[in-house]
């Protein structure tokens, strides 16, 4: 009985015990919590929240999920963000990055956009003069790690490794961006002409044989890309 009583004498001082410890976990959390939400407030940019924002014109458009035809093909790792539109017999390659969130993408028919490179678009919010998308047109070569910013690639047109196209540039029909190569805003590769350098300027005319190289380049990569979307990578390998 002795040890009994003692466990019920000893029942009000645990319990204030336990009273202090859940004050002590409970108060930091609310405090925790109250600053969270402060914070997120704080963090809410302008354009960046809502679709009611969008139709406020604060600099996004509404979001949507990227648009991927049947006959395309996009690699595991490839990453495509709301207004992305990707055309029949077109590829997009490993880690690539595509993202129209605050303007849309379009990638043309069996155009194909090669491992690592990243596309994106511009806004008002960023300087421009309205929105500008990034459009790229039919039959085109992006090669590996390219950089393409809020610009025109026409159809049948080729921009090499490492290439980076800024806002409002330009690379019309049958023109080819070498590799490595800074193409300035504004800037324009025009039809059959080669641009190379940092900043890129006008080289020399293409020749007959490199114009069809581009028509190859992109009649082979819409034939590996779809060995690649029906499991058939040995069929290709073997021809």
């Amino acid at each position: 009985y002795r040890c009994f009583w003692t466990m019920i004498s000893r029942l009000p001082a645990a319990a204030s015990t336990l009273a202090n410890i859940g004050r002590c976990i409970f108060a930091p959390s609310q405090r925790i919590i109250r600053r969270g939400r402060g914070w997120r407030q704080q963090c809410k940019a302008p354009g960046m929240a809502t679709t009611a924002d969008a139709a406020a014109g604060r600099g996004i458009i509404e979001m949507q999920a990227p648009q991927i035809d049947n006959d395309a093909y996009v690699a595991k790792g490839a990453i495509l963000v709301q207004n992305v539109k990707v055309s029949e017999g077109a590829s997009i390659w490993y880690n690539c990055v595509l993202r129209g969130d605050v303007a849309s993408i379009q990638i043309g028919k069996n155009t194909n956009i090669q491992d690592g490179t990243v596309i994106h678009v511009a806004s008002e919010q960023q300087g421009t003069k309205g929105k500008l998308n990034t459009i790229i047109g039919d039959g085109v070569t992006i090669g590996h790690m390219a950089l393409l910013h809020a610009c025109i690639i026409e159809d049948n047109a080729f921009v090499g490794m490492k290439a980076c196209v800024m806002d409002g540039a330009v690379v019309k029909t049958h023109g080819m961006l070498a590799a490595g190569a800074l193409l300035t805003p504004g800037k324009i590769v025009g039809t059959g002409e080669l641009w190379a350098g940092q900043p890129a300027k006008l080289m020399r005319k293409l020749t007959e044989k490199e114009i069809e190289n581009i028509y190859k380049s992109a009649q082979t990569y819409a034939k590996l890309a779809a060995c690649y979307r029906n499991n058939l990578l040995t069929e290709f390998s073997s021809n």
